[in-house]
């Protein structure tokens, strides 16, 4: 199974280290990713692989979250099955 991740929010150092390595203590492997900052605002989205999770996904996705609210950002871990089915007609 799959997981789509974003980060949203100002630019600053150490973004795409301090979430990757959140998704290695949880033995998520990122399978893709593509970052852009635009003027001073950083966005990411991430495609990772959560076959080895070690915890929930709940639990993974609520340490994003919280990994975001430390740096100022807005990250967001949607499980593939939620993402298909909201952009499915």
């Amino acid at each position: 199974m799959k997981a789509v991740i974003t980060v949203i929010g100002k630019d600053q150092v150490g973004i795409i280290a301090a979430v990757s390595a959140k998704c290695a203590e949880y033995d998520v492997n990122i399978l893709e990713i593509t970052q852009s900052v635009l003027d001073r605002y950083f966005a990411m989205i991430m495609i990772a692989d959560i076959d080895a999770l070690k915890n929930d996904f709940s639990a993974f996705s609520d340490a994003l979250s919280a990994l975001g609210k430390e740096k100022g950002l807005e990250i967001r871990c949607m499980h593939e099955d939620i993402f298909d089915s909201m952009h499915t007609i």
